[in-house]
């Protein structure tokens, strides 16, 4: 199976955004072809997991990940929007399928410890995402556990622009780990309504990574819509 290098999240760039490409977004007819176009510039590979009730759309399984692990060593990030009752069963089926980091949802408040602690003894990377409307102050107790921390901007699936309050959710996150310590590196991620005008704003209010979907894969000229992002 191929498999990024153990450590990769500490070799992820601190001298600019980091860029997670949503697999959501690209041609789900020709996703092989779609992995090798973005393999030389991609950070990560997001995969986004829902089961049509925690959020209203159905996306992704893990028979999709385990294809897209045989053909790349990229970092799999996999982010779980699925109901309580069957979080920890998917947290199993995806990191069977290859997954190297899975996030989970603070709002899943029934199985949000157990979740990580099954994240961290499978040995992948374990992740906690916030919805727009979720307190960030939800994010503190999982902080010693998780290196991923993603806060939405907008509601899931949502194409409008980012809510106003987005920037002071990130500030306010980026003070919560700063003040947390920890032997580990804790990446802050954007998602939702990522978009040209919305970025810069995004990183200069502090996000280290962004998931990206049709900023990237619909991009003219995707080298140049790369360095753009590097330059942030």
């Amino acid at each position: 199976m191929n498999r990024p290098a153990a450590g990769w999240i500490d070799r992820l760039p601190t001298d600019h955004l980091i860029t997670e490409f949503s697999i959501w977004s690209s041609d789900l007819l020709r996703i092989a072809d779609e992995v090798a176009r973005i393999e030389p510039y991609a950070n990560v590979i997001h995969i986004d997991a829902s089961d049509g009730v925690f959020a209203d759309t159905l996306l992704m399984f893990p028979e999709i990940v385990a294809r897209i692990r045989s053909i790349t060593d990229k970092p799999i990030h996999v982010h779980l929007m699925v109901g309580e009752p069957a979080l920890i069963n998917q947290i199993n089926q995806f990191a069977a399928a290859g997954a190297d980091a899975i996030s989970i949802h603070a709002e899943n408040t029934l199985l949000t410890d157990s979740g990580i602690a099954r994240i961290n003894e499978l040995g992948l990377v374990a992740g906690i995402v916030l919805k727009v409307d979720t307190p960030v102050a939800k994010l503190i107790r999982h902080l010693p556990r998780v290196q991923l921390v993603t806060l939405f901007g907008a509601g899931i699936g949502e194409r409008e622009g980012i809510s106003q309050s987005a920037t002071q959710r990130i500030q306010e996150a980026q003070k919560y780990i700063g003040g947390i310590p920890s032997d580990h590196r804790i990446i802050l991620v954007a998602d939702g309504a990522i978009r040209e005008d919305t970025v810069p704003v995004l990183r200069k209010a502090g996000a280290q990574a962004i998931v990206a979907g049709k900023l990237v894969f619909d991009a003219p000229d995707l080298g140049k819509r790369m360095e753009w992002l590097k330059s942030l």
